[in-house]
């Protein structure tokens, strides 16, 4: 069987934006470099988005939830509306942003102060007109009170009192975000981003990552474009899937570090080693025709050192003629053997094949990673274990005793093992017990952290008891 002849998957489950969660969403709109990424991060409170001087750093819509009064809402970064240019990467941004507009409860119209109103500024009104959601034009760039005459200019607009902010400086920020509240409706939170299972998709640049994100939501949530590098920040959007709330995080392409150059891509790599740490399940996406290199090796030990677990998406497959899965999930094995058994499974993103098998995979891979063994059934398969390969002894004579085993925690599992000499714990035998305590539960895509710890026989007898 070759690549190409791979069956197509069933259709995947029906999928919800976040929106959806309840949050009455609310779009920063356009055009580019007013400061729409700043007064979003000022917003939230927090630095979010990256922030640069260069025009069009934004790209994909950003989601997070603001607080205010408290009120929540959901809170969306675009990138700038360029009317009437054809350059395909243009187009998808403005696509994305108009697909806000859609979306919007309310509309955060940011201009620039310094440049007063622009032909492109007009452009945008008269499109937020016709949406007919409720629109507060937020003149930016107010930094001094030189520039607070230039907001009466905006007036022309035809879209209501223009409000001077200026998101640097935290100016008008509270009067923006009461009328902000006035302007939405109440939310009506269901299960959100907090009860949900996260899952990054993290990879080398141009593996398909944002392809596999958009062939799961079944929208074009995220940019994507033949040309590496086109998604800078990580990109939040939860589904609903058989029931169950998934946020998925699309990160930008991770290069070695000796190549990131640009401070744009600097920042875009911090955020995707950000999202690891809020991550329960990562799909790596990996390339087939160019393999498994050595920058794909390293960000599966990353992914294995942050205590993630892990589902292998093997992308562009049916590029790939001549080789069985059966070949391709042993050579994947060999390469990433660290990672222990592997969840491996082939996709082709544009077609929507094996995206369904992807997330069956994933769902398998969180219940691994915050499964909880019971402390009788752990010791009886570590004793069994035991008897059948006692621990090897040191030059002295000496031979680890293993007392007692628990697990005190999950997300990762984490084994805690009492000893009498824990320096004679060795790679080797934790590689033999922690493939006995896979084969006798469904551990596949979790890594299992190990704790040893010093006791003395009398004070596990008393423990035990």
């Amino acid at each position: 069987m070759t690549g190409g002849s791979a069956p197509a998957s069933r259709p995947v489950s029906k999928t919800t934006p976040m929106a959806a969660a309840g949050l009455p969403p609310v779009a920063i709109i356009g055009r580019p470099n007013v400061g729409k990424s700043t007064l979003f991060n000022r917003l939230l409170a927090r630095r979010h988005a990256i922030v640069s001087d260069i025009s069009g750093v934004t790209r994909d819509r950003l989601e997070a939830t603001c607080e205010w009064a408290g009120r929540e809402f959901l809170l969306i970064d675009t990138g700038g509306i360029v009317a009437g240019d054809p350059e395909p990467l243009t187009v998808q941004v403005r696509r994305q942003a108009e697909q806000a507009i859609a979306d919007a409860e309310a509309i955060l119209f940011v201009v620039d102060a310094s440049a007063g109103m622009t032909p492109q500024d007009a452009e945008i009104a008269s499109i937020l007109r016709r949406s007919h959601r409720p629109v507060l034009v937020a003149v930016n760039k107010v930094d001094t009170p030189a520039l607070a005459p230039a907001v009466h200019e905006f007036h022309a607009l035809g879209l209501g009192e223009p409000m001077a902010v200026s998101a640097t400086h935290g100016l008008g920020i509270g009067e923006l975000l009461d009328a902000v509240a006035a302007a939405i409706p109440a939310a009506d939170v269901e299960a959100g981003p907090s009860d949900a299972i996260r899952v990054a998709f993290l990879g080398r640049p141009n593996v398909g990552k944002s392809s596999l994100v958009n062939a799961l939501l079944g929208e074009e949530r995220v940019i994507v474009d033949p040309r590496p590098g086109t998604t800078r920040d990580a990109i939040d959007t939860l589904l609903h899937y058989d029931g169950r709330p998934i946020l998925l995080i699309d990160t930008a392409g991770l290069r070695r570090r000796s190549r990131v150059a640009e401070p744009i891509e600097f920042y875009s790599t911090r955020r995707t080693h950000e999202a690891l740490v809020r991550t329960d399940v990562v799909v790596h996406v990996i390339d087939a025709v160019e393999g498994i290199t050595d920058q794909d090796q390293r960000i599966a030990r990353a992914v294995h050192d942050a205590g993630c677990a892990a589902v292998i998406a093997v992308n562009k497959w049916d590029l790939l003629h001549g080789y069985r899965p059966e070949q391709i999930h042993d050579v994947a094995q060999h390469q990433l053997r660290f990672l222990g058994p592997l969840l491996l499974c082939l996709t082709v993103a544009p077609r929507r094949q094996g995206v369904d098998e992807l997330m069956a995979m994933v769902l398998r891979a969180a219940r691994a990673h915050a499964v909880r063994i019971p402390t009788g059934p752990l010791n009886r398969i570590v004793e069994a274990a035991v008897r059948a390969n006692d621990p090897p002894a040191d030059p002295r004579g000496r031979r680890l005793h293993i007392y007692y085993a628990t697990q005190p925690q999950t997300n990762p599992p984490t084994i805690v093992l009492f000893v009498n000499h824990p320096e004679l714990w060795s790679p080797e035998y934790r590689r033999y017990l922690e493939r006995r305590i896979r084969e006798a539960f469904d551990l596949t895509g979790t890594p299992i952290r190990w704790t040893v710890r010093r006791r003395r026989p009398s004070e596990v007898t008393r423990r035990m008891r």
